[in-house]
């Protein structure tokens, strides 16, 4: 097999991109535990890297990554390790089932093909769970309980209550036993889509807030845990296929170690539901990104009538532009609520030492 053909040629220009989609990749991570995926692999494909190509080397880059930001988290308590060694167990499998599945869309369709699953497996998803996030965003903000503390919902509640004797299993995050009947196909979907774009925090992370209970925080850093353990599995099996491009890998790695303390540290001083706003906005920019060049995957595949190399181009050109709009939002609101947070809990320092003074 050739490989090589499936690896794009490097200019500085772009190892710059690279590098900047690294940082902004591993910013928004570490800030919502996702992996940052659905912003790297886009990042990838908006420069002519093949869908599988994006999705191997993104894994490839993503378990150290994930290593660094879960330790970074667990000092400030926010993960729990059982949940994410259970659920990683399981994604693992959907994981290599994902690949196997990729590896032959790739083989019978070729690039075109990848392109096109992994395009609208992005779209579909991206609308689902990013539009039922963001509407949980919003709807938290309009009642004005952005400082309460977060409970579970009556699903949590329900999957919590039910009993089956030898498989329940305790978990910090939730004060409450959960059969593993219920984390295991969880955890298999999760590694599923980790493998089909890359991204299995779309399904890890609300899995864990709305099915299981856990809070968004606790989620979003046990979902690191889930990551590294995909990662390794993932970049072993793509790997043995010739799939991973580890200079790709290497250099949104340098940028994402970057971001990712930053983001880390950011959710320490805001509110959570602002790391659903996070997610909810990126996943809404970043579909219409993909949206715009299925077309072009569409009749390259000779399903729909060919294209005019103009109109390749332009919508190639929108799918870019949009994609970087989504890079610059999703940072922007990252920092914008790290600095907003580090001054109100400035502020709130400095009166209890006015008031310290005073007695």
């Amino acid at each position: 097999m050739e490989v090589s053909a499936n690896f794009i040629d490097l200019t500085a220009a772009g190892m710059a991109y690279l590098f900047i989609v690294g940082f902004v990749g591993g910013l928004v991570s570490g800030f919502i535990g996702s992996g940052g995926a659905f912003v790297l692999t886009p990042a990838m494909m908006s420069i002519g890297v093949p869908g599988i190509v994006a999705v191997a080397s993104n894994m490839c880059h993503k378990f150290p990554k994930a290593l660094v930001g879960a330790i970074k988290r667990a000092k400030y308590g926010q993960v729990d390790l059982k949940l994410g060694l259970v659920m990683g167990a399981s994604a693992e499998a959907g994981v290599l089932y994902g690949a196997h599945i990729q590896e032959a869309i790739k083989k019978t369709f070729g690039d075109a093909g990848s392109n096109l699953y992994v395009s609208v497996a992005f779209v579909v998803v991206l609308a689902i769970v990013g539009g039922y996030v963001m509407r949980d965003a919003i709807k938290i903000y309009r009642s004005g309980n952005m400082h309460e503390e977060e409970t579970a919902g009556p699903l949590a509640r329900w999957i919590q209550s039910i009993h089956i004797p030898g498989t329940m299993v305790y978990f910090d995050s939730i004060k409450a036993k959960v059969s593993v009947l219920i984390t295991i196909p969880l955890g298999f979907a999760t590694g599923m889509l980790a493998a089909t774009i890359a991204v299995g925090g779309f399904v890890g992370v609300p899995s864990m807030m709305y099915v299981l209970g856990v809070p968004s925080m606790m989620a979003s850093a046990t979902e690191l845990v889930i990551a590294f353990v995909m990662g390794v599995g993932g970049t072993i099996k793509f790997a043995w296929g010739g799939f991973v491009d580890i200079r790709l890998a290497m250099i949104i790695l340098a940028g994402s170690l970057f971001g990712i303390q930053i983001g880390a540290i950011g959710t320490t001083y805001v509110k959570p539901f602002m790391i659903k706003v996070v997610m909810g906005v990126i996943m809404v920019t970043v579909l219409f990104s993909r949206a715009f060049v299925i077309p072009v995957y569409l009749s390259q595949l000779g399903l729909i009538e060919p294209m005019t190399e103009a109109t390749t181009k332009l919508l190639k050109n929108i799918s870019f532009s949009i994609m970087i709009l989504a890079l610059i939002v999703g940072a922007a609101i990252v920092l914008k609520a790290l600095i907003q947070g580090m001054r109100e809990h400035k502020q709130q320092h400095a009166s209890i030492e006015e008031a310290v003074a005073a007695d």
